[in-house]
C-alpha cells in the first residue's frame, strides 16, 4: 500500500525552506499568538540553525540537524496528531506541533540540509521495516559518495551510524528529488522511476507554498 502510494511522486522542491518561508520576527510573533511560546521557540531555533553553513562540515551540519529535530520533538501517530491514517507535514508544522511520526523526522531533516546546502543527490528519504518493531518506518539516508555505504538518521536509534550497522531496519525502497529506488542489500539500489508522482508529497508541498497551518 505505502509502494503504491510512493510510486507516483514529486520529492524535490525547487526553493529551499529557508528561502520560502519569511521567518520574520513578525511571523515568529504569529506562531507564537497562535501556538504558544515553545514553538516559537522551535521555530528560532530552527532559523538560527540553517543560517549557520559556510564553517561547517557535511558531516557536522548532519549531526546538527539530526540532534536537533530528535531532542526537541516527540513521536506520536498521525492518527492521534491528525486525526487521519498518513500525514506527511511540512518542517514547520512538525516544530509548531513539536510531534510526529518517522516521515515527519526524515522529511525535516532532507529539507533542513537541504536549505544548509547538502546536495539533494546525496540523500534520500528511505521507507525500511524496522525488525524489533515489525512495522514500516521511514529514515533519512545520507551518501557521502555514490559508492558509499548511506549513513542513518533515524528517530529510532538517535546515532547516526552506517547502514551496515543497523541490522534493525530492513531496507525497502528509497526516493528523493530526482527518483524512485527499489532497496539493494545496504546500497543505493536500482532506480525504478522518477519520485514525481507521490500524493502526499504534492499535498506536502502545496501547504510548504502557502505556509498553512
Amino acid at each position: 500500500m505505502v509502494l503504491r502510494l510512493l510510486i507516483g511522486a514529486v520529492l524535490f522542491y525547487g526553493l529551499s525552506v529557508a528561502a520560502q518561508i519569511d521567518l520574520t520576527a513578525q511571523f515568529i510573533q504569529r506562531i507564537e499568538k497562535k501556538f504558544g511560546a515553545q514553538a516559537a521557540k522551535r521555530v528560532v531555533t530552527w532559523r538560527d540553525l540553517m543560517a549557520v553553513k559556510s564553517t561547517q562540515t557535511e558531516h557536522e551540519k548532519l549531526t546538527r540537524v539530526n540532534d536537533f529535530f530528535n531532542q526537541r520533538t516527540q513521536f506520536v501517530d498521525d492518527s492521534k496528531l491528525w486525526n487521519v491514517k498518513d500525514y506527511w507535514a511540512t518542517p514547520l508544522e512538525f516544530l509548531v506541533k513539536g510531534a510526529g511520526d518517522c516521515e515527519d523526522y526524515a522529511i525535516a531533516k532532507y529539507f533542513t540540509l537541504k536549505a544548509l546546502g547538502v546536495d539533494d543527490k546525496k540523500m534520500r528519504l528511505t521507507y525500511v521495516k524496522a525488525l524489533k518493531l515489525n512495522q514500516a518506518h521511514m529514515v533519512l539516508t545520507y551518501f557521502e559518495t555514490p559508492r558509499s555505504v548511506p549513513l542513518v538518521l533515524d528517530n529510532l536509534d538517535t546515532a547516526i551510524k552506517p547502514a551496515l550497522q543497523r541490522k534493525d531496519l530492513l531496507p525497502v525502497y528509497s526516493f528523493n528529488g530526482t527518483g524512485l529506488w527499489l532497496a539493494k542489500a545496504q546500497g543505493r539500489g536500482k532506480k525504478v522511476g522518477q519520485s514525481s508522482r507521490v500524493n502526499l508529497w504534492r499535498d506536502l508541498n502545496a501547504r510548504m507554498e502557502k505556509v498553512s497551518f
